[in-house]
């Protein structure tokens, strides 16, 4: 199926859902999780991003983590995150629900992102539960010590749902809420393999909505998608925007 055809869909499309996962943000310099070259291929997940991990071996999670901040840093929106803003801008996007926990595509300019994996922003107190900047966190591991609450002295936590944490609620019922609704979803760079996340697509096939999926490799919905462009996020979704524009223009 073709770009024109994606466009076609969203153009006719009352409501439209973006669902993206790490593959948007690559070319922003971030690794993906799960491609042959992606972050757990080199690293245990259990060991490093996970709750009991953070718990038993701080010093080993933040060792992980603090790689991560220092590469979220230095990363910017790049043509994907851009385009769905645009798409945003232009009414053929009402919401972007995202795995990512990078903020770029609010960065971008996307302005109703539901995070339902949490985010990199902020601090969380795992004691009183105060929320803070992450700098709070960034400045503790700068100056070589775990960060901890000012407030308790319980230690601090990035904002981001681990591996055996819960999803935050209120954001997995908006998201449920957003794809239910959807007549498409654009699904953007994730595998779809981790619930219950990959979920929401089914929220919108059983509403009668259709898939529009593009992802460098083959998804476990692909054979039910309206719709499958295998290639890169940032070229393929500035093209979908383009051909959006054309139509419009005509």
């Amino acid at each position: 199926m073709s770009i024109t055809a994606a466009a076609d869909l969203l153009r006719g499309a009352r409501r439209a859902t973006a669902f993206t996962g790490a593959g948007v943000s690559t070319a922003s310099g971030l690794s993906d999780f799960r491609s042959p070259g992606g972050v757990w291929a080199k690293v245990d997940p259990m060991t490093v991003a996970s709750r009991s991990a953070f718990e038993r071996r701080p010093e080993e999670f933040y060792g992980f983590y603090r790689t991560r901040l220092d590469l979220l840093a230095r990363a910017a929106p790049n043509p994907a995150h851009r385009a769905l803003a645009a798409m945003e801008r232009a009414g053929r996007l009402q919401t972007v629900i995202t795995q990512n926990v990078d903020g770029l595509h609010q960065a971008a300019g996307s302005t109703v992102v539901i995070e339902v994996h949490g985010n990199l922003r902020e601090a969380v107190c795992t004691g009183c539960g105060m929320i803070r900047p992450i700098a709070a966190i960034r400045q503790a591991l700068e100056d070589g010590r775990l960060p901890h609450c000012p407030d308790c002295a319980a230690i601090l936590k990035p904002n981001v749902v681990l591996f055996d944490d819960l999803l935050p609620v209120r954001a997995w019922l908006a998201a449920e809420q957003a794809a239910a609704t959807s007549d498409v979803m654009l699904i953007v760079g994730s595998s779809l393999q981790v619930y219950p996340a990959a979920s929401l697509p089914e929220e919108t096939l059983a509403a009668g909505g259709s898939l529009i999926i593009v992802n460098r490799e083959r998804t476990p919905f692909d054979p039910r998608a309206a719709v499958t462009l295998h290639g890169e996020a940032a070229e393929i979704l500035p093209a979908i925007a383009a051909a959006l524009d054309a139509r419009a223009a005509g």
